[in-house]
């Protein structure tokens, strides 16, 4: 994520292998970063890890609108707090449900897992 895009943002008309003419949107975003190994990652590391993605991820969504518009479009009330939590919670949920599918799996020996 980035907060300004850069000079090679852009699009292309090309003929596809079936004679048809497309557009196609380009991006290429500044390829200065690095690249992090979350399995290689203690557990404060990972936690730490994700508070920076989702610190990048909530400051590239703010900067991507207007401001005005985007409180117009959340409201003065609670509905879109209570929307959010709502889907965190049951985004949670499916994870613990999808750690103990894997889990069990594993332990009947239907899929094979090791530990790095």
């Amino acid at each position: 994520m980035q907060a300004a895009s850069d000079i090679f943002l852009g699009w292309q008309r090309v003929q596809g292998l079936d004679g048809r003419r497309r557009d196609f949107y380009i991006r290429q975003l500044q390829d200065w970063k690095g690249i992090a190994e979350p399995e290689n990652m203690r557990p404060d590391g990972l936690a730490l890890f994700g508070r920076l993605c989702a610190a990048t991820l909530a400051r590239a969504h703010a900067r991507s609108g207007e401001s005005i518009a985007i409180a117009s479009y959340l409201g003065a009330g609670a509905a879109f707090d209570r929307a959010a939590a709502a889907f965190a919670e049951a985004y949670a949920d499916q994870n613990e449900a999808d750690r103990a599918a894997l889990v069990e799996a594993v332990r009947t020996g239907r899929v094979s897992a090791t530990v790095p």
